[in-house]
């Protein structure tokens, strides 16, 4: 027998029971001949003692222990010395007296302390992960995923879902992102894809009959990191056949209210029901798709006071078909010139060509390069819209909708920061919907699907498929929680007429459609159930309540920020005589 009890367990009530541990040496100090090693495993922490009056044999054994070493011991449970409890550790009451101890294992000096939280080089941590996810923090996160996995399949069960699992090795179906190629040996010429995600399959579940499918799915797509992306991933998977967008919106708000309230319980929810905005509302409000709505300050429209503005930037700007927007920054009329030349820079970053301003003074008068140039008209129709005060700053953008949005959305979140609006205590989960179908490629000028090609229009945009489809809104909708989109999905289309009618718009040729898609064409023509679904990002949701910087810390084994596996040492050269097998040439390696 290894261990009768785990290093987190032992109590008071155990004092004078002779038992056995097993786990690893967390730290060590020899106090005058005495040695006192705390033990560790998955559960926690045990002080163990090693005492000559108590077992001669086991200290002089236990003198030859370092860090990370695996042991077992066997002694017995006492009470720690008046004044010496530790409220810190669970066992903090209890130590053990040891007069039998087994080295398990040895182990050399680790790269890095497990028994410390220091800041450590993340490609380090990423090689040895295997002792990185020996650290508490790290072991705080894979159980907390764990934690939440079993408590989303214990819900969608009561809900009545039926989780099942699709397939990874499937028909390449370009849905957007880039995907994974797999050669197939059996099949030379041929490939497998590794899926993006079970939109298709699941959609197909439908059409099956298994009107309530959800799986927790491994996903793929071969895109450029960043901190809340993987090449491969993990969402919630949700289908629903007989439903309206609102059905599919109150079971996940019912799930999210219960995770957060469950696991989170410290967090406020701002609100409940979430709010819900058009994607338009969002975007003119809070220049974002994504908006975090903890703090209140808005973006408000200007266009019509500036339009014959002898500022050209502003009058230009609606000439071209733009739009001006206004950001009022409450107590911004004290920013630098520092200050507001970085805010600057950042509204560059997201595509504006620069960031006008005005700055109030507390006299009254405003401090800007712009008040030359405008009536006082038209500064007085500013102030009274955007609502400044003297102390303020009314920040600009005035560029195409899009652009002019976004830029001061970014602008708005580092001023939310800088006066510490956005409340860690509180999770503003909201709804964002009514996104548009398309959106134009900046390149070729063609027309792509915003979310993918089987999301369906609205009822009464459907006209304008014929007419200006670039104006086609869809029944999509996404969940966001403080500023991150944690969800996203939409109803499908189940007509075959009008899913060739979205082909058309996109260019999928009749021909091409039969390639890509003819499984899906030849499925609705067997009876389509109205559907529709959405899927989570469970590593960034998980991460949100890990309160980690990037889901690299909640999945156990990540890539890194280039898309390499740095403890296996992946992607990795093949034997020639594998990638012959599998009709693979390799050129300019």
């Amino acid at each position: 027998m290894y261990r009768s009890h785990t290093c987190g367990e032992l109590s008071s009530k155990d004092i004078g029971e002779t038992i056995t541990l097993s786990g690893w040496v967390h730290r060590r100090r020899d106090h005058g001949g005495i040695i006192f090693i705390d033990l560790r495993d998955r559960y926690g922490l045990t002080q163990i003692v090693f005492d000559p009056e108590f077992d001669q044999k086991a200290l002089d054994i236990a003198d030859k222990v370092r860090p990370e070493y695996v042991l077992k011991v066997t002694g017995e449970v006492r009470k720690r010395l008046e004044g010496q409890d530790n409220p810190n550790m669970a066992t903090g009451e209890i130590e053990v007296y040891i007069n039998e101890i087994k080295i398990l294992n040895d182990a050399k000096t680790p790269p890095f302390e497990i028994d410390q939280e220091k800041t450590i080089n993340e490609e380090l941590r990423l090689k040895y992960r295997y002792l990185d996810l020996r650290k508490d923090r790290m072991k705080n996160n894979i159980v907390l995923r764990h934690k939440v996995i079993k408590e989303i399949r214990d819900l969608m069960d009561n809900e009545n879902f039926v989780e099942i699992e699709t397939p990874i090795l499937i028909k390449g179906t370009p849905e957007g992102s880039r995907e994974y190629l797999v050669p197939s040996r059996l099949y030379p010429g041929k490939f497998y894809v590794l899926p993006q995600s079970p939109q298709q399959l699941k959609q197909l579940l439908m059409i099956a009959g298994y009107d309530r499918y959800f799986q927790i799915a491994r996903c793929f797509r071969d895109e450029d990191q960043r901190g809340d992306r993987q090449p491969e991933f993990t969402q919630l998977d949700i289908e629903m056949s007989f439903v309206e967008e609102k059905d599919v919106m109150a079971v996940n708000e019912k799930l999210l209210i219960v995770l957060t309230k469950k696991f989170m319980p410290d967090k406020k929810i701002q609100k409940e029901p979430f709010p819900v905005l058009t994607w338009k509302e969002a975007m003119e409000t809070y220049g974002s798709d994504k908006p975090d709505i903890r703090f209140e300050m808005k973006i408000v429209d200007v266009t019509d006071i500036v339009t014959g503005s002898g500022f050209s930037v502003f009058s230009n700007a609606v000439k071209e078909g733009g739009v001006v927007k206004a950001l009022r920054v409450k107590g911004g009329g004290k920013f630098t010139r520092k200050e507001i030349d970085d805010l600057t820079e950042l509204a560059r970053i997201h595509g504006a060509k620069g960031l006008a301003y005005f700055l109030y003074e507390e006299d009254g008068s405003i401090r800007s390069p712009l008040t030359k140039f405008m009536s006082e008209e038209e500064i007085k129709g500013i102030t009274e819209k955007t609502g400044a005060k003297p102390g303020d700053c009314v920040f600009f953008g005035a560029d195409q909708f899009n652009t002019a949005c976004e830029a001061l959305g970014q602008v708005r979140l580092a001023c939310g920061d800088k006066f510490n609006l956005r409340d860690p205590n509180v999770f503003a989960f909201l709804w964002v919907h009514e996104f548009p179908m398309f959106e134009r490629d900046q390149a070729t000028g063609g027309l792509g699907a915003m979310h993918h090609p089987f999301t369906r229009p609205m009822t009464e945009d459907i006209d304008l498929l014929e007419t200006a489809p670039e104006k086609a809104r869809s029944i999509a909708y996404d969940v966001v929680l403080n500023g991150n989109e944690i969800g996203g999905g939409s109803m499908r289309i189940h007509e075959q007429k009008l899913q060739q009618k979205i082909f058309d718009i996109l260019k999928i040729t009749p021909e091409d459609a039969e390639i890509r898609f003819g499984h899906m064409l030849e499925a609705f023509s067997y009876g389509a159930p109205p559907h529709g679904g959405i899927a989570w990002g469970l590593d960034r949701l998980i991460m949100i309540f890990a309160g980690e910087p990037n889901i690299r810390e909640v999945i156990a084994f990540p890539k890194d920020s280039k898309a390499k596996d740095l403890t296996l040492g992946a992607p990795s050269v093949m034997p020639e005589k594998d990638v012959k097998e599998a009709n693979v040439k390799i050129i300019n390696a």
